[in-house]
């Protein structure tokens, strides 16, 4: 009997025990923040709405959507400032800046660290890349835009920063005038992105929407576009002239 009460001893204090770690990860910040992710966080769909949120930027404070002045947007975020991958990609997309005014979009970034530290990495990276960082970077250190836009892997959720802060992965969100997303690219920590293929989906996108087309893989522009299967061929040729039918459901044409 005596043996029987010590386990039944044992197993009540195990069970307290795990029941006041859980109630201690409860009332952290980080574990309640993942909580709420999933019941208070919209669903980012392509075609849903960009979240709006208000945030301070090297450039000001914005409300996003007043930012997003009818445009279209790439907003695209990193891990930390003065890390090398990050200072790579953000010297390469400033120096991109007349490619992506030519195609009428605006370029805002986002790095988990304060103003301060900002102002002293863009200088870092003018120098790096020979370039003059004109778009605003967005000052996410508590992650708030972060969490907004699920910019978090389930690694950066396990391995919190000494702040007890998950780390913001790259993600890339290209928005469209009317403020929806169209494009969402998400990369490890460890894998810097592409410019041209940013600017090569915006193409796309912009063709698709002006002339009623879809394109193949590793299209670029001044290249043939497919017609939609929605689009008869007969109504195909009267809007694009020539027509090229490989199959029925598959026809290129030049724009």
């Amino acid at each position: 009997m005596a043996a029987t009460f010590a386990r039944s001893t044992l197993r009540t204090a195990r069970l307290a025990s795990t029941h006041s770690s859980f109630a201690s990860r409860q009332a952290s910040p980080i574990f309640k923040r993942f909580l709420a992710t999933p019941t208070e966080q919209p669903r980012l769909r392509l075609g849903s709405e960009a979240p709006n949120f208000t945030a301070k930027t090297t450039q000001g404070d914005i409300d996003f959507h007043q930012w997003l002045g009818g445009k279209w947007a790439i907003l695209f975020s990193h891990p930390a400032d003065f890390t090398p991958v990050c200072t790579t990609e953000l010297g390469a997309f400033s120096k991109l800046k007349n490619e992506f005014e030519k195609r009428d979009v605006k370029m805002i970034g986002l790095s988990a660290n304060d103003l301060g530290s900002h102002d002293k990495w863009i200088k870092d990276i003018n120098e790096i890349s020979n370039t003059d960082l004109q778009f605003p970077i967005i000052a996410d250190a508590d992650r708030k835009v972060a969490f907004l836009y699920d910019m978090i892997d389930q690694q950066d959720l396990q391995n919190i920063d000494q702040k007890g802060i998950a780390f913001t992965i790259r993600s890339v969100f290209i928005i469209d005038p009317s403020k929806k997303i169209r494009l969402t690219m998400m990369y490890p920590a460890s894998t810097g992105r592409n410019t041209s293929e940013v600017l090569r989906v915006i193409d796309s996108l912009q063709t698709g929407d002006k002339k009623g087309v879809t394109t193949p893989i590793d299209w670029n522009v001044g290249q043939d576009v497919i017609v939609p299967p929605s689009v008869t061929t007969e109504d195909a040729k009267k809007k694009f002239g020539e027509v090229r039918e490989v199959k029925p459901y598959l026809r290129y044409t030049k724009i």
